[in-house]
């Protein structure tokens, strides 16, 4: 059992590791891996991502032990080692804490503990679906990336204070779009007919606007800096929704001091809007009905393979155990057992076919009941 004091050494390294590897964020590669992270983990603290990021760049979903196995079905590999996140350790108030404290709140985070999480890459087990699976399959389809660029534009038009407007790529010098500080107008290149680059632009000029606004605490940053910034939260915005950007440069971010409190703060600058985006995005995605799996028509089921209609089962049975509306839980059963009743025929014809073709071999089941009768 380490003393005290070994484990405040432990987890003062733990922190300086994932310091140093945030600043090491000096090309465009190595920022890309991060904001990939960012995107996967948005709803962590910007510790914990930093934390995740240094142990495991690659990281994709993670979880703790018996999360894995309890809620997913899933058993963490043998051998592996977990990545740590910070925990907190949240404590009852008593009436004199809470006096102490100013406060009428039952429980407060007294601290935090760093705690073992695995990711799935580091699991056996049942297959795991997100939403997400789903909205990167239907937003390979450009018309609906159109869809959510347009729902996105009537939400800032019509619940914020942010005026989107239209105008042709040619009076825009090269540029795909721009943010006015001075109107709090965003313009974009109507024309574009890349319309996964038309939605990302969309989400750059956002991020201006949250940003570098002319009530923005961060207006006066470098033009350089300000760039980066826009085009990381449109990167992890779009990733976030399953669609390739990789071809979309970022840049570079040794414009940024190499300094671990000015590099800190972009960053949080950066998660700060991104999940805004993300939070947005997401109910946008969920009210076009991108978010939900493609029905199948009954007779299709049909034409899947074997294969393919065991996956489908598996996968199914997953959704439900995610799920968290009835109404959405009983419209998963009700495929479910579509796909079980395709299963059960398809089992039937294959054993009364073996049993046309095999007319010698006994049927157990036939002998076990005349045993039962006697």
């Amino acid at each position: 059992m380490p003393t005290k004091e070994e484990a405040e050494e432990w987890k003062k390294q733990l922190v300086d590791n994932a310091e140093q590897q945030i600043l090491n964020l000096t090309d465009s590669e190595k920022f890309k891996s991060y904001l990939d992270t960012v995107a996967k983990f948005h709803r962590y603290s910007q510790r914990n991502i930093d934390l995740i990021y240094s142990q495991n760049p690659s990281a994709s979903q993670v979880a703790g032990f018996k999360k894995w196995q309890n809620d997913f079905k899933r058993s963490v590999n043998k051998g592996e080692k977990g990545i740590r996140i910070a925990a907190p350790i949240i404590k009852k108030l008593t009436p004199d804490d809470q006096k102490r404290l100013d406060t009428t709140e039952e429980k407060a985070i007294v601290g935090y503990c760093y705690i073992p999480v695995f990711d799935i890459s580091q699991t056996s087990g049942e297959p795991v679906l997100s939403a997400k699976d789903f909205v990167k399959e239907n937003l390979a389809d450009h018309q609906n990336v159109t869809s959510l660029y347009n729902a996105f534009k009537d939400y800032l038009n019509q619940q914020t204070d942010l005026k989107v407007s239209e105008v042709p790529l040619a009076t825009l010098n090269g540029a795909k779009g721009y943010f006015q500080p001075s109107t709090n107008e965003i313009v974009i290149g109507g024309d574009e007919s890349d319309n996964a680059l038309k939605l990302k632009t969309l989400y750059h000029e956002y991020a201006h606007s949250q940003l570098h606004g002319l009530k923005s605490a961060f207006k006066d940053r470098p033009r350089a800096y300000q760039e980066t910034q826009a085009e990381a939260v449109a990167y992890v915005a779009m990733q976030n929704i399953g669609v390739d950007t990789s071809n979309y440069s970022l840049g570079y971010v040794a414009t940024w001091a190499k300094d671990k409190a000015v590099i800190h703060s972009a960053l949080s600058e950066i998660q700060q809007v991104s999940n805004k985006a993300i939070e947005l995005s997401d109910g946008l995605t969920k009210q076009l009905g991108l978010q939900e799996a493609q029905k199948e028509p009954e007779h299709d089921l049909k034409k899947l393979s074997a294969q393919d209609l065991n996956k489908s089962y598996q996968s199914l049975q997953q959704q439900i155990r995610q799920a968290t509306s009835p109404q959405q839980k009983s419209e998963l059963k009700n495929k479910l057992n579509d796909v079980h009743h395709e299963i059960s025929n398809r089992t039937q014809k294959q054993l009364k076919a073996f049993s046309e073709q095999n007319p010698a071999i006994k049927q157990p089941e036939h002998n076990a009941a005349k045993t039962l009768k006697r």
